[in-house]
């Protein structure tokens, strides 16, 4: 991009951003979208040139045009001085700890993470020699009293996953860095429209560009952007384990960027208006959303955010096995499967056994939403059906 264009958007609304971020017609001959390069070999122009790898591209592992339009987009959103493109939300999470975590250290990680980043922590960074410990998302200033000298990493989430649960996460920087500890906060709930974490101290913010960057369901993407401080040992630690992703998802993501802030207000203003329908129903103790006024993190989310998105969880009123099955088999529009941020509308019985330190929402059985993009009312149609099968 060039730098006057640069410049232009520096201060631009969100959305010309995305119409404009990672686009360089001038590059590629007046086409508006960057080309797919699929690439392994690169060829030098001679000897001198391929010893001292004196040219942008070298190889297929370490970036072509399609990747770096779209890591330059995200470290525009960001702010970041670099991004890393994995094939995978789980990647976007395990590559950074293996980057920043060694034999001996010792690692905390909210107890409301992501399942999956909890199961490498547990299966594969302790067999390497690192201490992990949990601590609850409502710890609050509490939370400094954790940190040792040996703290290399701390692992965030905010909200929390399935739970929803706030955190200060500007103060747990804060505090993580008197340490010397690299905080990572994965922010794929918020995206960088919502939240910016490098802004609040965060070190490096982890994305699962699968949800609402790709929008379609139909891709599996993740990324890493990192500050100054940490992005060439992130970018270091990537090249050597050879973990790269393919121009073809990362044109798809580019492309549903340009209408991610489109796709998202409709998200927020669906999911506020089902979430409050759902906080008077009969059949519904609780609804864990951090928009919500009588959420207990509302006033950090308030604070903090600029918005929220279409995922969020209710507790369904003293519901046993056999109701939450009728429940969910009676959803129409609803479907039912994993991740979320796509087009469509989902819905899940969340599992909380997994954790150590914070305590399951009581009161019945947790049922995960995701609001897609269809008509509200219709939305709560199918709900109310199921209600009814219960």
């Amino acid at each position: 991009m060039n730098l006057v264009k640069q410049n232009k958007l520096r201060n631009a609304g969100i959305n010309t951003k995305l119409a404009h971020l990672g686009s360089n017609p001038e590059e590629f001959h007046g086409f508006i979208n960057p080309p797919v390069v699929h690439a392994s070999t690169v060829l030098f122009p001679d000897y001198e040139t391929m010893k001292s790898r004196d040219q942008k591209y070298t190889y297929g592992t370490r970036g072509t045009p399609t990747t770096d339009a779209l890591a330059s987009a995200i470290d525009h959103l960001e702010g970041s001085a670099g991004t890393i493109l994995v094939p995978s939300g789980l990647a976007a999470v395990t590559i950074p700890m293996l980057a920043f975590a060694k034999a001996g250290d010792h690692c905390l990680i909210v107890d409301s993470i992501y399942g999956p980043s909890r199961q490498f922590a547990d299966r594969m960074l302790t067999r390497l020699g690192v201490e992990i410990e949990y601590f609850d998302p409502l710890i609050g200033e509490s939370y400094a009293n954790l940190l040792r000298k040996n703290t290399s990493m701390v692992l965030l989430e905010a909200p929390g996953s399935n739970t929803f649960e706030m955190l200060d996460v500007g103060a747990m920087a804060e505090a993580s860095h008197q340490v010397g500890a690299v905080v990572m906060l994965d922010n794929t709930w918020a995206t960088p429209l919502f939240f910016k974490p490098l802004d609040f101290g965060v070190d490096i913010s982890i994305h699962a560009l699968t949800k609402y960057p790709g929008g379609h369901s139909d891709l599996v993407l993740g990324s890493v952007s990192a500050n100054e401080r940490c992005w060439k040992q992130l970018e270091n630690t990537q090249l050597d384990l050879g973990i790269c992703a393919q121009g073809d998802d990362c044109f798809a993501v580019l492309r549903g960027m340009r209408t991610m802030a489109v796709r998202l207000t409709h998200h927020e203003k669906s999911a506020l208006q089902i979430a409050q329908w759902l906080c008077d129903h009969k059949h519904v103790h609780r609804v864990l959303h951090p928009a919500l006024k009588q959420n207990p993190g509302y006033e950090i989310w308030k604070r903090d955010f600029s918005g929220s998105s279409g995922l969020f969880s209710f507790v369904l009123k003293d519901a046993n096995e056999t109701q939450v099955g009728s429940f969910l088999n009676t959803l129409k529009l609803f479907g039912l499967g994993y991740s979320w941020g796509g087009f469509e509308s989902l819905a899940l019985a969340v599992n909380t056994s997994d954790r150590t330190i914070a305590k399951a929402p009581e009161g019945g059985r947790l049922i995960r939403l995701q609001i897609g993009l269809e008509d509200t009312k219709d939305l709560i149609d199918d709900l109310e059906s199921a209600f009814g099968a219960i």
